[in-house]
């Protein structure tokens, strides 16, 4: 008994699931965990369910920008607990050492801005590494491709290893990807629609351009993206640009505040220019959250609602 014991102790040890040292991309840079860490700090609803997705609740000793944006569902909430929320939208310096995490979970414009008072720069000296998230690191590094669901597969799989979790995040992204495909094998057609995300913005919208995951969400979804050919992740274009392109489909992001999705087609609807176009006229419009379309968990039921919208025929 005390010989399978030892050789049980040596397996797990030797187990990729515990061997630290682990070093893992960020942004183009080495990171580096001697251990996993104990004490994490999420930012965003979207990098918060994917530390749920890993059960990395017991690390967990706040989250960061929820409130101040975005509805939740009676799931997240089980899931979070009595986890604080440390900020309502951006956290301050002074907010995460309040609770000394030793690893915050954030992007570029998802939490930190580059230059300003949190930055992985400024963290760092307080014993805070700061893992990024895939899609923000075009705000550092013009030279990244154009956004494909590899950003959220390598993002699961990082977090797993950090944490010593690898294999469950394997597991978890073998699963998604299964799911993406069976979203793929009912699209037979050639139709591939062309789509319109409205997140917000009256005298201009704001959209998702190449690098943003909505452009990877649409494409697997058989569509094509109009602001594909923005150089950007997230911005701004003009209504002009958008009408030119006839969207044959339009996302309305549902936004908690000011009337979310609903707000945002009586918009469209009344604007003398995108009344005309065909999505609007056949009125084809999908709600989606942010949380779906922005990288997490949640993006593969982003995905198959899309599918299902955008060909119904085929589902």
């Amino acid at each position: 008994m005390t010989r399978l014991f030892t050789l049980l102790a040596a397996s797990l040890l030797a187990s990729p699931a515990l061997a630290f040292p682990v070093t893992v991309d960020n942004c183009g840079e080495p990171l580096t965990f001697d251990a996993a860490p104990t004490r994490l700090v999420t930012q965003d609803i979207n990098m918060t369910e994917m530390a749920f997705a890993l059960g990395l609740q017991e690390y967990m000793v706040g989250v960061s920008g929820i409130s101040g944006w975005y509805k939740t569902s009676p799931l997240f909430e089980e899931r979070r607990g009595d986890i604080p929320e440390i900020a309502p939208k951006y956290p301050s310096l002074e907010n995460l050492i309040a609770v000394s995490p030793d690893i915050f979970f954030a992007g570029w414009y998802y939490g930190m801005k580059p230059g300003g008072d949190v930055t992985p720069d400024i963290l760092a000296p307080h014993g805070i590494k700061t893992l990024l998230l895939t899609e923000s690191c075009i705000h550092v590094d013009k030279a990244r491709p154009k956004a494909t669901l590899d950003l959220l597969y390598a993002d699961m799989l990082r977090l797993g290893t950090v944490f010593g979790k690898r294999p469950e995040a394997e597991a978890m992204v073998a699963g998604w990807k299964a799911r993406v495909t069976e979203v793929s094998r009912h699209l037979t057609t050639a139709d591939r629609p062309r789509v319109f995300l409205y997140d917000s913005g009256e005298d201009k919208p704001f959209t998702a351009g190449k690098f943003a995951m909505p452009t990877a969400m649409i494409e697997a979804a058989g569509g094509q993206n109009v602001s594909a050919g923005m150089e950007t992740s997230w911005g701004t274009t003009s209504w002009e640009a958008v009408a030119a392109s006839d969207p044959e489909f339009i996302i309305l992001l549902d936004y908690q505040g000011g009337g979310g999705a609903d707000k945002l087609r009586a918009f469209l609807e009344a604007h003398p220019v995108m009344q005309h176009v065909e999505a609007v006229k056949s009125a084809r419009y999908l709600a989606l959250r942010y949380e779906q379309i922005t990288p997490g968990p949640a993006n593969i039921d982003g995905i198959e609602a899309l599918g299902r919208a955008m060909h119904p025929d085929a589902f």
